[in-house]
């Protein structure tokens, strides 16, 4: 479980197909890491096999693969980074499983004011569950849907300090993303299912 709070971002130093799936080598600046804890990387939550001093490994299998972009992740991709919730740390973003329900694709990047406003082509599965003002993790950030400007597009408004202090700010038109829906939304879909079929 985690919060969407980004508390580093990584950098892939290797990879490489294993036994155990695709395995990547990230360094990070984790201390006190342990194997088999979860990590999010960039929403995805993986588990550490192999751990040192900056550094963690962890192993994307074929199911995780085709529902994420890991298998786009090189050497040098950089990586939201966040380390599962502990009881009694506080929730500032929202719940967060770290179960990549899709990818989407960045349309439009355009800095308006203090913020900058993101616009991502999400699949139909994504865009019923979103609601303006809601919660969507996107590549591991807890972020608010700012608006819904057309079917399948999400908006979102990006502070400063997220801009500075995530992957956000090298994103550009194009990029695929990792989005998790709110796990809200997906049992609420899910229980009215059978009503709305009536």
């Amino acid at each position: 479980m985690f919060t969407g709070l980004i508390t580093a971002v990584g950098m892939v130093r290797e990879v490489s197909t294993t036994d155990a799936g695709r395995e990547l080598v990230i360094a990070a600046p984790y201390e006190g890491l342990t194997d088999g804890e979860s990590i999010a990387c960039n929403g995805a939550c993986l588990t550490v096999i192999r751990h040192g001093a900056g550094w963690f490994a962890v192993a994307a299998v074929v199911t995780t693969l085709e529902r994420t972009t890991i298998g786009q992740w090189t050497v040098g991709t950089r990586l939201n980074l966040e380390r599962a919730l502990a009881i009694g740390d506080r929730l500032g973003g929202h719940i967060v499983q770290g179960h990549v329900d899709g990818v989407g694709e960045v349309r439009q990047v355009v800095k308006r004011g203090d913020a900058w406003l993101i616009d991502v082509a999400v699949p139909p599965a994504i865009d019923e569950l979103l609601v303006p003002l809601g919660s969507i993790a996107v590549d591991g950030v807890s972020l608010t849907v700012n608006a819904l400007p057309a079917p399948g597009i999400l908006q979102l408004s990006i502070i400063d300090h997220t801009w500075r202090h995530t992957t956000f700010g090298t994103l550009a038109v194009g990029d695929r993303v990792q989005l998790e829906g709110d796990l809200l939304a997906k049992h609420l879909k899910r229980l009215a299912a059978p009503l709305l079929t009536h």
